[in-house]
């Protein structure tokens, strides 16, 4: 077995775990290939029980096999991690050492159970729809998919921004807004809830459109087929706005005309039999927790 050890930056408080992890890899008999720019950051603090390999990215994940991609932090670094894995669906396996982690559901304390159910094939794999972006300008480059969510914002503090949207070529609204978000159902947990959006179920098949602090009071979030064709025409008094996909960005004028729709691929998630998306909510949110006399 070969698995991917993935993450962005090392922090000392972690360095007891990210041990735990290489230690556990090693007793299993699984290879590990670590991130590159990574690597060079753990190779003088982490003790490596046998030799480790590198990996550079999605060229690595195309020709080579791998198993597992294991991240290291939050929800972020999952994030970043699928601009990697791309359509090779190999599963994600998410560790936290971040705060939130709706993704990065396995906690640092339960690393080295994680690894020993890995290698033994008692987990689940969850797939979970991306959001794709098409523009009739170039943008995002190769990587024109998201996991969370696809927003268009103002920019710095200019005054709000007027964006007509239209679904399957029929006009739905023209939003007066600091901006809109288009989530999936993962990206639904996070800027969409932060803006009042709802809270969907991972396999429900729907889109959420959230508008970002709108000037009508009466327009509100839906939900819609994650089937449809969701288009965007945006003004407003300034000459760029800003279009992010996940955690990336790029500036984009009133010359752009953008829509988003389902990805033609999915991400795979692992997460252990013990852990529902339930479980994740009602701990990550502190659901019926009754913290009054504490």
């Amino acid at each position: 077995m070969r698995v991917v050890i993935y993450s962005k930056v090392l922090k000392e408080k972690d360095v007891p775990h990210i041990q735990h992890l290489f230690n556990a890899l090693h007793e299993e008999g699984i290879k590990p290939y670590v991130y590159s720019p990574y690597l060079e950051q753990i190779k003088d603090t982490i003790r490596f029980p046998a030799e480790v390999g590198r990996f550079g990215g999605y060229v690595d994940i195309r020709e080579g096999k791998f198993d597992f991609f294991i991240t290291l932090g939050g929800d972020g670094t999952i994030l970043s991690a699928t601009t990697h894995i791309r359509d090779s669906l190999v599963p994600i396996v998410g560790i936290n050492l971040g705060r939130l982690g709706f993704l990065a559901s396995i906690e640092k304390k339960r690393i080295t159970e994680a690894v020993r159910l890995l290698k033994r094939g008692i987990y689940a794999i969850e797939e979970r729809t991306m959001i794709y972006m098409e523009s009739n300008l170039p943008i995002f480059g190769e990587i024109r998919f998201g996991l969370n969510d696809c927003t268009l914002l103002k920019r710095d503090t200019s005054s709000m921004i007027t964006i007509h949207t239209f679904i399957n070529g029929s006009y739905l609204n023209s939003y007066w807004a600091d901006g809109i978000i288009v989530a999936t159902p993962t990206g639904s947990t996070g800027y969409s809830l932060s803006c009042g959006g709802p809270i969907i179920f991972p396999n429900s098949g729907n889109f959420v459109i959230t508008p970002v602090a709108p000037h009508n009071l009466n327009v509100r979030p839906i939900v819609i087929s994650d089937d449809a064709v969701i288009s965007f025409e945006i003004e407003g008094r300034a000459e760029n706005f800003l279009c992010t996909l996940d955690s990336r960005f790029e500036t984009i004028t009133a010359a752009h005309q953008l829509a988003v729709r389902k990805n033609d691929f999915c991400l795979r998630l692992v997460h252990l039999n013990d852990v529902t998306f339930m479980d994740t909510i009602r701990s990550k949110l502190a659901w019926g927790a009754d913290t009054r006399n504490f």
